[in-house]
């Protein structure tokens, strides 16, 4: 075979990807159908966060992008079909002009593969039930929980939007049907089982007139079709919804609803006089006692009580009284060996809020109890002594352990042995399983702190849209100090929770190990990573990390330029006579 055949059969193998909805649409087609994430997922043969990964932008490749398509073609007939059915029209563009845009997919907030991304336990439950952290209505459960999946609905008196509620919108065209031959009985499965969707509200010439009374169904039909009604055809002034928020057995606007934050900032600068300075030093210096007082403030009404000295096994006290524990956080201090010739552009990347974030992770409730075995129960957390496995990815990724010179087994954290496990796994297999010897665990839950850090996040948010100095190194001061004294420390006695230090600190550095995960998954060079907050990369960070001072976003700390250029090295350097 010449050259030129072996190219000609190369073309004729190669094949380009099936094309895929927008990522906003993939959502509103499934839940158009009341298809369950899950029930997708188990017709696809992945993990239900990786159906949410596609919801949200991310794009599968080979077979299973073919059979994805083919369930999206599938699910946009039918819900097409049945607008059809309902309206009756010519089937042109202006049919859906004044047809509202498809609801987009759920958004970042969660860390890039952190631990809001590991979801494998979620479940769309057949009816809203009372969220285990904020009371109100949550459409899906985590780990046998009922709870909100995005941190910014939970405390939200506004119930999440249901396929009955949510406006029906004209899809965009999808690509033709996939092949048969690319069809699976499972995929084919999904769409069979799916009920039929809900027919588009009647226009309103074909309306009738409900007749009036008072009560029973008759009533509910006439309200339900009320709400429907186009705000044009309504003779009622529209209104904007006013937020409401629980307070004990009552309900209250949520202006009504005190702000500890706001009240010691305004408190601090009345006492100073407007010295901004002298307010700002004030309340740095009693960051520790009040984010224990936000803390009581947002645990009111929790389902767990805090225990705020529990028992410590010997592994989590200090060897010495300057020394330190047996446990050891996986920091990340790693830089790349080797670049490629040329002259580099490097970007010196700053993470916000690291240990802000890395409040939502899985912390043990009670005090810890003694386990043996090589196994994990996902239901609790703690500590390990684990062999973790050998790492053959250095020359471009930090180690997950971070830099350990000693062999054998050590005690590590829920944080960085999930991350162990998941990188273990068939969807990433960059390491073997680490071996687990022996635990000191509780029953756990990933949303303990969660109203303590949306509280400070949202003061954050506030903080930089308006320019507030004072409040943001205010709420910074809080977060940080309040990881860094949960150990046993004289600043904070209040709560000691050596155990959570460890974790809150380990799951920031895994966050981070994320971030490095996702520059290289996107065609970066990761050059270095640091701490919790500090990547450097080389490349176009900025199409695949948003910028700003958010949380979910990344900030530019220094940039610098790497010549290796082998002519420049090799050139002898010229000294003054």
């Amino acid at each position: 075979m010449t050259g030129f055949d072996a190219i000609d059969a190369l073309l004729a193998q190669a094949k380009q990807e099936v094309p895929l909805p927008p990522a906003g649409q993939r959502r509103g087609l499934r839940e158009e159908l009341n298809v369950s994430r899950a029930a997708l997922a188990r017709a696809m043969g992945v993990s239900p966060s990786t159906v949410a990964g596609w919801e949200s932008g991310r794009e599968p490749s080979g077979e299973v992008r073919e059979k994805y398509a083919y369930f999206l073609d599938g699910a946009r007939a039918r819900v097409t079909a049945a607008a059809a059915e309902a309206d009756p029209g010519d089937g042109t563009a202006e049919d859906f002009e004044d047809v509202d845009q498809w609801e987009a997919g759920p958004g970042d907030g969660q860390r890039e593969g952190g631990p809001g991304d590991d979801q494998d336990d979620v479940d769309t439950l057949p009816s809203p039930q009372p969220c285990v952290l904020c009371g109100h209505p949550a459409r899906h459960q985590v780990e046998g929980f009922p709870q909100h999946l995005d941190p910014d609905a939970c405390g939200s008196a506004q119930p999440e939007p249901t396929p009955e509620t949510r406006p029906v919108a004209a899809p965009e065209p999808l690509p033709a049907a996939t092949p048969a031959s690319h069809r699976t009985a499972a995929a084919e499965s999904v769409l069979a089982a799916a009920p039929e969707p809900l027919p588009a509200a009647t226009p309103e010439a074909h309306r009738t007139a409900a007749p009036a009374t008072d009560s029973g169904p008759a009533r509910d039909a006439a309200e339900l079709s009320a709400s429907r009604r186009p705000a044009s055809a309504s003779p009622r002034k529209e209104t904007h919804a006013v937020k409401v928020v629980p307070a004990g057995r009552r309900m209250q606007t949520a202006g009504g609803t005190p702000d500890p934050i706001r009240t010691a900032v305004a408190t601090a600068l009345a006492d100073h006089a407007g010295d901004v300075e002298a307010a700002t030093a004030a309340l740095v210096k009693r960051a520790i006692p009040d984010a224990m007082t936000l803390l009581d403030h947002t645990r009111k009404g929790g389902r767990y009580d805090v225990v705020a000295h529990p028992p410590l096994p010997e592994i989590l006290r200090k060897q010495s009284a300057r020394g330190a524990d047996h446990i050891w956080e996986a920091r990340p201090k790693w830089a790349r060996a080797e670049l490629p010739p040329g002259v580099h552009e490097v970007t010196a990347l700053d993470v916000n809020g690291a240990y802000l974030s890395a409040l939502k992770t899985h912390l043990p409730i009670g005090a810890l109890e003694h386990s043996t075995g090589n196994h994990h129960d996902r239901r609790r957390a703690g500590v390990h002594l684990i062999t973790p496995p050998a790492w053959d990815h250095d020359a471009v990724l930090p180690n997950p352990i971070g830099n350990r010179d000693e062999p054998g087994p050590l005690w590590v954290t829920e944080p960085t042995l999930r991350l162990l496990l998941r990188l273990s796994g068939p969807k990433y297999g960059l390491c073997e399983a680490p071996e687990i010897h022996e635990s000191w665990t509780s029953g756990a839950t990933e949303g303990l702190l969660e109203k303590f850090r949306v509280a400070l996040k949202d003061a954050r948010d506030r903080a930089i849209a308006e320019g507030d100095d004072v409040t943001l190194e205010y709420v910074k001061a809080m977060y940080a100090k309040f990881v860094s004294t949960l150990g046993e420390s004289n600043y904070n006695r209040e709560l000691y929770r050596t155990d959570w230090m460890h974790l809150i600190r380990s799951q920031a550095f895994a966050n981070l190990w994320w971030k490095a995960h996702r520059a290289y998954d996107e065609g970066l060079m990761v050059v270095r990573a640091m701490g919790t907050d500090e990547l450097h990369v080389i490349g176009d960070w900025r199409a695949v990390f948003p910028e700003g001072r958010g949380v979910t976003e990344v900030k530019v700390k220094d940039t610098y330029t790497v010549d290796t250029d082998p002519k420049q090295a090799a050139r002898p350097s010229v000294g003054r006579a």
